[in-house]
């Protein structure tokens, strides 16, 4: 007990003083968390959109497929996109395997079920009145869709952040596709399992009091964007 009282002890002072492993690693996450959830918001936004204007035979199963797919395991996505771009999948020649970028594809199919189903819930909440009130006053289907989707703007919002802070806190993409490269693609989840493996306690302590903290911020701001929704 008294060792781990030490190691925690360690742990916040090598945050608050700065300790260069610790914040790089940190800076890495983020970096490619929302490089991801920014990749991810252009795609599938206007993909949930899309789906939640359409009519056609089987929208309420393709609609709960995307809900399904919200706590799809990471490993599998990380097995499915190390076949992609493994020297014999089809992105082989790409060159990409154990890098960021990888990690990146990986993450933006991760979080696109959550981005694309939240967006799709976000639209049904606004109701048919601002559709029906954009097509009366001659609103083509693209403006009309946009001014449904800004009506609702604070819970479209809140599936970024959704997807941001999964894109954070996953482990299974990051280890399988980046590989855990020191200085290159080791992340919080990823340096933390390391750490544990190696005995760094106090480290590995230090990377999860930062990631315990990046994800109450993105639920503060969800509840934040939430209420200011309802205002």
């Amino acid at each position: 007990m008294s060792h781990l009282i030490e190691a925690t002890g360690i742990a916040f002072r090598m945050i608050f003083t700065g300790d260069p492993l610790v914040f790089r690693v940190t800076l890495r996450t983020l970096y490619i968390a929302s490089i991801s959830t920014v990749a991810a918001s252009l795609l599938f936004i206007p993909f949930g959109t899309m789906i939640h204007f359409a009519r056609f035979r089987g929208r309420r199963a393709v609609v709960g497929f995307i809900q399904t797919m919200y706590s799809v395991p990471t490993v599998f996505v990380g097995m499915l996109v190390f076949l992609m771009v493994s020297r014999s999948g089809p992105m082989g020649s790409m060159g990409i395997l154990f890098s960021p970028s990888a990690m990146v594809i990986g993450e933006v199919i991760l979080i696109s079920p959550i981005i694309t189903g939240l967006t799709i819930a976000a639209l049904k909440g606004t109701g048919a009145g601002v559709a029906d009130t954009a097509r009366a006053l001659g609103a083509g289907p693209v403006r009309m869709a946009a001014k449904v989707l800004f009506e609702a703007r604070y819970a479209a919002l809140t599936s970024v952040l959704m997807g941001f802070g999964r894109a954070v806190s996953e482990v299974g993409v990051a280890m399988m596709v980046g590989g855990n490269i020191s200085g290159y693609t080791r992340t919080l989840t990823t340096a933390i399992s390391l750490g544990i493996g190696k005995g760094e306690t106090a480290q590995s302590i230090a990377l999860g009091i930062i990631l315990l903290s990046l994800a109450m911020l993105v639920s503060i701001a969800v509840n934040l964007i939430q209420h200011g929704g309802r205002k």
